[in-house]
């Protein structure tokens, strides 16, 4: 892969955790239930924080693709370190997704009776969706890479 290629994947990822991080400041200004408090009250709300918590294996899987990136442009790319970065992926993106079911099932449990839960539950469910996906692609190239890297072992004793 092209030099020129590594860096725009990894400018990318940086755009996604900036947009990220502005979302999770800016929402909780923004959103329903915290109109009427005060900004401590605001980012000490239980769902709020709760949002925060679910975030992290999501910023970690975002680390550990810019770790990729690197090592793909050192050409190290068949190394451990790689069949390392893409099992923490699949984790992460294994965890996320058990986090957000969890906040749709609070949601469709606890919500007021007044309110509409869908559109919530919704938006839960299309990233439980891609967070599954992300997990199993990250599953089969983890597969993949290890039996290169295993080839490429014992290519390397024989030699």
């Amino acid at each position: 892969m092209k030099r020129g290629s590594t860096i725009f994947l990894k400018v990318v990822l940086v755009l996604i955790a900036i947009v990220g991080l502005a979302a999770m400041i800016r929402f909780p200004l923004t959103e329903g239930r915290a109109v009427n408090l005060d900004l401590f009250s605001i980012y000490t709300d239980p769902f709020i924080m709760y949002a925060y918590v679910t975030s992290i294996p999501f910023f970690v899987a975002l680390y550990q693709a810019f770790k990729l990136l690197g090592y793909i442009g050192q050409n190290k790319v068949f190394s451990l370190n790689s069949v390392k970065a893409l099992r923490t992926i699949k984790y992460c993106a294994i965890i996320h997704s058990i986090l957000i079911a969890m906040a749709i099932l609070y949601i469709r449990i606890f919500h007021n009776k007044d309110d509409d839960p869908a559109g919530a539950i919704a938006m839960g469910i299309i990233v439980v969706f891609i967070s599954l996906v992300i997990a199993t692609a990250a599953a089969v190239f983890e597969k993949l890479l290890q039996s290169a890297v295993d080839i490429k072992s014992e290519n390397d004793l024989t030699v």
